[in-house]
């Protein structure tokens, strides 16, 4: 893939995964036309934010932006891992909209990956850091990585607009390459797991939320254990908030998950209110919102939920050039535009079948071969 000619696009749709993806293949992109026709035109501070985090952890790497911010180059460089590494993420966007990028290159690194992340862990936009811990990073094991070197800590809550938050990460790399995987067997749910967090609001908030959600779930399955997590003091951050992680877990061994957090601020008052309009503040909302999300995920079918599917799509077009073949629900307008990034990035073409019975989906490809080349050799 190593010198391969430079790809013109335009727009900020989809940088981060652009961004991805040509760190990965090794090909430089250029970029035109970023928001240049909004109030506001060029990069926002959290897509900057994710190029000075590539830049920390690859050797070589060249970033050029106008003056606007409306056109940029990126030159990748080797990707080299690092050890007790730390970034601050902004307010801007959650750590999640920065994990998923980071755990993929984590594993082709040159050596094993660790870093702190602060900024804010909890939000309606992006994946919570919960539900990466619990229903992302198991995915992993299904293409051969080593999960009990994985981990994903939480040192402290983060709730908008002002984050606070803290985790920790750390990501072996592989060896040589990933397995290709066979996942077409979704199983049936046999339990679900979740937490409820709170932060700087009433612990009762949490019971809240585990009842609303109890109520809706225990009708079709009496195996729901959702355990409550308040966060106080130094570990509670900079804003209150409260929200819900639920995992459905298959007899195959699938995850499927949902999430919905409230985030509030104090007003001059005291009161805890909600920054969107004061819609759903009530967790009882909060936690029935999330039971009927995962409900509605399960019936969709899939071995993913529909939040995971770019990243599945990802490590197939990743695997060694072998068959792979998987289930998902109905596709989502990011998973489309995965595919066709990873055609374009790395030339895996997804052939995709639909099927009638389950209304699902089933796609196979061959993968790129990719290997990772940045590992030190013994």
């Amino acid at each position: 893939m190593e010198g391969r000619k430079l790809i013109r696009m335009r727009g900020s749709q989809h940088l981060r995964q652009r961004l991805l993806l040509a760190t990965l293949s090794g090909v430089p992109i250029r970029i035109d036309e970023i928001r240049a026709q909004d109030a506001a035109p060029g990069l926002r501070d959290y897509e900057a934010s994710l190029l000075r985090l590539l830049e920390k952890i690859s050797n070589g790497s060249m970033v050029e932006i106008n003056e606007t911010g409306t056109k940029l180059r990126y030159k990748p460089g080797v990707l080299a891992g690092g050890r007790d590494l730390v970034h601050d993420c902004g307010t801007g966007r959650a750590i999640g909209y920065f994990l998923e990028p980071l755990i993929l290159l984590g594993l082709f690194g040159k050596t094993a990956l660790s870093i702190t992340l602060k900024g804010v862990t909890n939000d309606n936009t992006d994946p919570f850091v919960d539900t990466f811990r619990t229903a992302t990073l198991p995915m992993l094991k299904h293409f051969g990585v080593q999960i009990e070197d994985l981990e994903l800590k939480i040192v402290s809550r983060g709730a908008p607009p002002l984050g606070g938050g803290e985790v920790r990460l750390k990501v072996p790399i592989v060896p040589q390459s990933l397995l290709a995987v066979r996942w077409v067997d979704e199983g049936m749910v046999k339990r679900v797991r979740g937490v409820a967090y709170s932060t700087r609001v009433s612990p009762h908030m949490s019971n809240r939320m585990v009842d609303a959600a109890r109520g809706v779930l225990n009708r079709l399955l009496p195996d729901v254990y959702i355990f409550t997590d308040h966060y106080s003091g130094q570990e509670s951050g900079k804003s209150p908030g409260y929200g819900i992680s639920l995992v459905a877990e298959t007899t195959s061994g699938c995850l499927i998950s949902s999430e919905a957090a409230a985030n509030c601020s104090k007003s001059e008052e005291g009161d805890v209110r909600n920054d969107k309009a004061h819609a759903q503040v009530l967790p009882e909302d909060i936690g029935a919102q999330a039971a009927m999300q995962l409900l509605e995920e399960i019936k969709q079918g899939g071995v993913v939920d529909t939040a995971r599917q770019g990243l599945l799509f990802l490590l197939c077009g990743l695997c060694p050039a072998d068959v792979s073949k998987v289930r998902v629900g109905k596709l989502s307008p990011h998973g489309i535009r995965t595919l066709r990034h990873i055609k374009e990035f790395l030339g895996v073409q997804f052939n995709i079948k639909p099927d009638p019975v389950t209304g699902t989906v089933i796609l196979t490809c061959v993968g790129s071969g990719y290997r990772n080349i940045s590992r030190k050799l013994s």
